[in-house]
């Protein structure tokens, strides 16, 4: 039980809030079918020559309302507070997938400005990930270290990079004849990455920070 992060007697409890894992689930069930009926409308697809806000304003907003929510209701920031940080680090070893990206580039669908970038960022995480569970669950405080702290801003700004160089090189070579474009991306079933799962791992970063934050200040108020 020691070994344990979440049962250290330095880490915050936070209380129970009923409902609030239902409405989470919910709520990214509804989210997710929602991407998937307006991706099925190629709405995401924006139209030649202009820069893809439908796409971009999909992947912002719920880390939009996710930051809300945080701020301003105390459920939804006990929840976030309580979330079992071993298993919202394990999931970013599904980041590992970005191994697609670099098949894509390799039969010529996707651009290798966008694809080596965020498909090698997304591979390192995936890597680096198992080993950070491994330290949350040996070392009592880890989470509170400079090196998780550092690990989930590499994780996001990986995110924020592959989005951002997808969305300028798909305006900057709208008009090079025959260029490879990242517009396959706006298109199902690729565009459930960026309108989906890049903000769900972003929120999942952001809890990871939360709770690194909080516990930072809890050991130092101990100290």
């Amino acid at each position: 039980m020691s070994n344990a992060v979440l049962s250290h007697p330095a880490r915050p409890k936070s209380p129970a809030v009923p409902g609030t894992g239902l409405f989470v689930a919910v709520f990214s069930a509804a989210w997710l079918a929602l991407v998937f009926w307006v991706g099925a409308e190629e709405t995401f697809v924006a139209p030649r020559g202009t820069p893809p806000l439908a796409l971009l304003i999909a992947g912002a907003s719920p880390i939009i309302l996710f930051l809300t929510a945080f701020w301003l209701s105390h459920s939804v920031r006990e929840f976030v507070l309580a979330a079992d940080l071993r298993l919202t680090t394990g999931v970013q070893a599904w980041r590992f997938a970005g191994f697609g990206f670099l098949a894509l580039y390799t039969n010529g669908l996707l651009p290798g400005f966008f694809a080596w970038p965020a498909g090698l960022g997304d591979i390192a995480i995936s890597i680096t990930a198992p080993l950070m569970v491994l330290a949350l669950i040996r070392r009592p405080g880890f989470a509170a270290s400079k090196t998780f702290v550092a690990w989930n801003v590499l994780g996001i700004l990986d995110l924020v990079v592959a989005v951002g160089a997808g969305a300028l090189g798909s305006f900057l070579f709208k008009d090079v004849v025959g260029a490879i474009t990242t517009a396959p991306m706006a298109r199902l079933p690729l565009v459930l990455i960026p309108a989906y799962f890049v903000p769900a791992f972003i929120i999942l970063h952001l809890t990871a920070l939360f709770q690194a934050r909080r516990l930072g200040g809890s050991l130092s108020g101990r100290a």
